[in-house]
């Protein structure tokens, strides 16, 4: 029996409300990472949006991710309620974003990858050069967290996530995603049909640069620091892209599902030291090879069985 699309939708509805009743039954450590890869979630839908639809590859995703994060932070050790540290992040990583896409959109092959990638590097030197004010390469420790218990802070990143997905979700099926999709695939055709191709990308690098200051945000007060290893690091930008690969180009929610794999994975196989690293990048290097299309992509296939 073919898969058809309302039984994987009551598939995922099922997985939704069985994980938002773990807390009830899962230990701290469980759901304090789980708590880390919802959050990574947002950073791989907010990706996906970006490459999958708009066809652009932004290499620096933690550009985004590090402006929300230490806008927050800084805003809050200045005495700002969290929760409007939350939103500045947001509105930080747009404001950096526009100042980044207006002149990198008009670039055309790598060289949009190559200035978001330079971006990071560049963000990086500025948090150490002014380390007094960040804390460089210590970290910036901040007055307030969401919460001390891993229960509410499984919550509040599930729901986070979920909140960011819908809304993700939803964009990319409505006329934007549409003419996102037709633009990634062939902008010279999408102009010809009276498309401003150049505008919607616009649109979908500063939408995916909300999400990704506003997740960067949430991720300070969980942790209660930020610093350049847990938010700027190019090694978090790198999984970033694999996870929304590994769940499967323009679908957001393979993304989420790909992030929840990786940090999972990363976190279970954390005993074999160094051989970890080898065995998570063998599975996405082979799953990048031989499915293109994803987690996603496979349960997709006419194939698929019930």
């Amino acid at each position: 029996m073919t898969l058809r699309t309302p039984w994987r939708t009551l598939v995922l509805g099922a997985i939704i409300v069985a994980l938002g009743f773990l807390p009830l039954a899962a230990s701290a450590y469980v759901l304090s990472v789980l708590t880390v890869a919802y959050y990574f979630a947002v950073y791989a839908m907010s990706w996906d949006l970006l490459f999958g639809f708009a066809g652009e590859v932004n290499f620096g995703p933690t550009f985004l991710i590090g402006l929300g994060a230490y806008a927050a932070g800084l805003l809050n050790n200045e005495g700002v309620p969290l929760w409007l540290c939350v939103i500045a992040g947001g509105v930080a990583a747009l404001a950096g974003g526009v100042l980044l896409a207006v002149p990198a959109l008009r670039l055309r092959g790598p060289y949009f990858g190559l200035v978001t990638l330079v971006a990071v590097l560049v963000l990086q030197q500025i948090v150490v050069i002014f380390a007094s004010v960040t804390g460089g390469e210590i970290g910036l420790s901040v007055a307030d967290v969401l919460s001390i218990d891993p229960g509410p802070n499984y919550w509040y990143a599930y729901g986070f996530m979920l909140v960011c997905g819908a809304i993700l979700v939803t964009l990319s099926r409505s006329a934007l995603g549409l003419i996102l999709q037709a633009s990634g695939q062939d902008a010279v055709e999408a102009a010809a049909l009276g498309f401003n191709v150049a505008k919607h990308k616009m649109a979908a690098f500063c939408i995916s640069a909300v999400f990704s200051g506003l997740a960067g945000g949430m991720v300070v007060f969980y942790m209660g620091t930020v610093s350049v290893d847990s938010v700027l690091d190019i090694a978090v930008g790198v999984q970033v892209i694999i996870a929304a690969v590994l769940g499967g180009r323009r679908t957001i929610v393979g993304a989420a599902f790909g992030a929840v794999f990786l940090i999972l994975a990363d976190e279970l196989l954390r005993p074999l030291g160094q051989l970890n690293t080898f065995l998570v990048a063998a599975v996405a290097l082979v799953t990048i090879l031989f499915f293109p299309d994803g987690f996603m992509g496979l349960l997709a296939r006419p194939g698929a069985r019930t």
